[in-house]
């Protein structure tokens, strides 16, 4: 395989440090781009943008690479109000899709939601399926949604009660718990995105929970 150029988004979240991490060890990656607000650890690998993701440089020449990944997220309660987390799940995403799809880069891997749905009462799905819809209407050659169930990040601070309980349920009960809303690694998810960006097909595919969980 010819080796590749990425893009990764979110780089310092939970999915974006294994992507980093993977991306960087994997031998079919020649180089990886990750822009970021705060410098990262250097590596002969990567390329370090320090950028202000409320004002992205849309002609950066950097944006143009085989294939982008996209795990920039958060939760509300990180970002302090509905307001901030739409800012980051939704604006920031789609801003960067379209400067991707701008410097006409053919493949975006966007890590989503599973039940993302546009129509959706809640929060968080609706703005998850708002943004798969928009950056689907771009027009990437390729485009791959990856839809995570609840993510096992290990031990974080920042972790809802929800999130805690689910966990709580997956490692005590997991036989009981079907495969489709299983908690999924973060190490699972970052791999997912990293196969599906190296060997991207032309068209729209999604990547279900349960593919990644049942690896686990």
């Amino acid at each position: 395989m010819v080796q590749k150029t990425l893009l990764i988004l979110g780089a310092t979240g939970a999915v974006g440090q294994q992507l980093l991490q993977q991306a960087l060890a994997h031998a079919d990656v020649a180089r990886v781009i990750a822009p970021t607000r705060r410098a990262l650890t250097a590596h002969i690998k990567l390329q370090n943008p320090i950028v202000d993701f409320n004002a992205l440089p849309n002609d950066a020449a950097w944006w143009q690479v085989d294939a982008a990944l996209c795990a920039l997220g958060t939760t509300r309660k990180i970002a302090g109000s509905a307001a901030a987390f739409r800012r980051v799940d939704y604006d920031y995403v789609l801003q960067a899709a379209q400067c991707l799809h701008q410097a006409a880069t053919p493949t975006l891997v966007l890590n989503s939601s599973l039940g993302a749905n546009a129509q959706a009462s809640g929060l968080y799905l609706r703005t998850k399926g708002e943004a798969e819809r928009d950056v689907r209407a771009l027009g990437f050659g390729s485009l791959i949604i990856v839809r995570p169930s609840l993510l096992d990040a290990g031990e974080r601070p920042d972790r809802r009660r929800a999130e805690e309980f689910g966990l709580w349920l997956n490692r005590h009960l997991a036989a009981c718990i079907p495969v489709a809303w299983r908690a999924v690694k973060v190490e699972r998810v970052a791999a997912s995105m990293l196969a599906a960006a190296l060997n991207a097909a032309p068209g729209v595919s999604v990547i279900e929970s349960a593919q990644m969980a049942e690896h686990d």
